[in-house]
């Protein structure tokens, strides 16, 4: 059961990604922007679904309607007038969600916990379609080549396999090495040796990376490459530590069952939604890009 767990895992996080990574090095910006929207749609309604399954009852349809306003605005702003420039308008979607969810709470009626219900429906759309839109800043945010045509999807490729590397690399330390407990009142699986693993894993990954590509990756410094590795394999791990809280809070093993192996949309990208806001800030902000 290990093995096939294992396999099924792989086969399904190489195919999406392969899918998500195609688009962009095909040149189909809508089609790259149309993935990642999916897929943070879906995972949102995967996290209300799993809320309301447990008796919160969160405002879905506001939450989803606000989130894909927040992708479709932000991608166009980005994409047209810079990453940069998408802040002020995140700020907007953010304040008139606020509005429209306590506008909502006053013609509702009564409910058991309507702070609660608030809370959790604001929260969704912060942790998921907010976070995973770093995904298609990133795109926009690294240095043009001379042609004018895009480089961050070679940045892109690198965050998911680094990201990714950590994952598998805590899934096999752990399954082969792990005694340790590292966090039993979250997970009860996850070990001090997985965690080693992850670590190592994505500090490797990020070398590989470079050396296979240096001159798509032309931003990176050894020094950064080092950084980056440890830097994104943390936070994947804590990325997948929270999305274990947040089923834990709502009694379910796995946002969803659509994809073999792994659970649903919200399993696969739980890491990506930590590793890459710190990529884009890195790049901003370290590297100076953008």
């Amino acid at each position: 059961p290990g093995r096939l767990t294992f396999f099924l895992r792989l086969s399904s996080t190489v195919l999406l990604w392969a899918l998500l990574l195609a688009t962009v090095f095909l040149g189909w910006e809508i089609g790259f922007f149309a993935l990642v929207g999916f897929m943070a749609m879906r995972a949102l309604w995967e996290y209300y679904r799993m809320l309301e399954a447990d008796g919160i009852g969160v405002f879905t349809l506001t939450g989803l309607v606000c989130a894909a306003v927040l992708l479709v605005g932000g991608f166009l702003i980005v994409r047209h007038e810079g990453a940069e420039n998408s802040h002020d308008f995140e700020l907007l979607v953010l304040v008139l969600f606020l509005i429209t969810i306590f506008a909502r709470q006053m013609f509702r009626g009564t409910a058991n916990d309507p702070l609660r219900a608030m809370a959790y429906t604001v929260f969704g759309l912060l942790y998921i379609p907010w976070l995973f839109s770093f995904i298609t800043k990133i795109i926009y945010v690294a240095p043009r080549a001379e042609d004018g045509m895009t480089t961050g999807q070679y940045y892109v490729l690198y965050l998911v396999a680094v990201t990714k590397f950590s994952d598998m690399g805590a899934y096999v330390f752990g399954s082969l090495f792990g005694r340790h407990p590292f966090a039993p009142h979250i997970s009860p699986k996850k070990t001090w040796e997985g965690f080693i693993g992850a670590m190592v894993s994505s500090l490797l990954c990020s070398y590989w990376m470079f050396a296979l590509m240096p001159g798509r990756l032309s931003a990176f410094r050894f020094d950064d490459l080092t950084v980056l590795g440890l830097l994104l394999g943390f936070a994947a791990v804590v990325g997948d530590l929270a999305e274990s809280v947040v089923k834990r809070g709502a009694h379910t093993k796995d946002s969803s069952t659509v994809l073999p192996g792994i659970g649903g949309t919200l399993d696969l990208i739980d890491s990506i939604l930590f590793t890459a806001p710190l990529l884009y800030f890195y790049m901003r902000f370290a590297l100076g890009v953008g």
